[in-house]
């Protein structure tokens, strides 16, 4: 199941990660996708702020794995970039997308052997305007597919 929604600034961006917010569950994997400064980040606060996290959300980029604490659920905010060349195997994935929180990965493509079956996908693209971006949503397992069925649109 697919799902398409333009975004026309970073605020729409922030609201529609914080409907979803609700929806999540521990363990759930959020993959993000997009050219740098397509809105993953932002999408990230915006998700830590529907959990109640209230912590500074930074690009994990030279970190790899930042961890927040402190809402309805732990937030792993991973940007896997660095690992094109591997190295996941040390960083204990497995461990994070079973575990007690929500784990939100960016580049996910360097470690796509490691993703569980269900995970949701989150594409975002620019378009001709300066802020608006096209966010394609797909859900990939059952529990996804129904997650992605009762997200309001609006």
């Amino acid at each position: 199941m697919t799902k398409q929604v333009t975004l026309a600034n970073r605020a729409q961006t922030i609201a529609l990660a914080k409907t979803l917010a609700p929806l999540l569950a521990a363990g759930d994997v959020l993959v993000l996708n997009g050219d740098l400064g397509a809105g993953k980040t932002t999408f990230t606060k915006g998700l830590a702020a529907g959990l109640g996290i209230q912590q500074v959300i930074k690009s994990p980029t030279f970190t790899i794995i930042r961890e927040y604490q402190g809402g309805r659920l732990p937030l792993y905010h991973m940007d896997i970039y660095r690992l094109e060349e591997g190295g996941a195997e040390e960083l204990g994935l497995e461990e994070y997308f079973a575990g007690d929180g929500v784990s939100v990965v960016e580049w996910a493509q360097f470690i796509a052997d490691e993703l569980p079956a269900d995970y949701l996908d989150l594409t975002f693209t620019r378009t001709d305007k300066e802020d608006e971006r096209q966010l394609t949503i797909t859900a990939h397992g059952d529990r996804f597919a129904k997650l992605l069925a009762g997200w309001p649109d609006d």
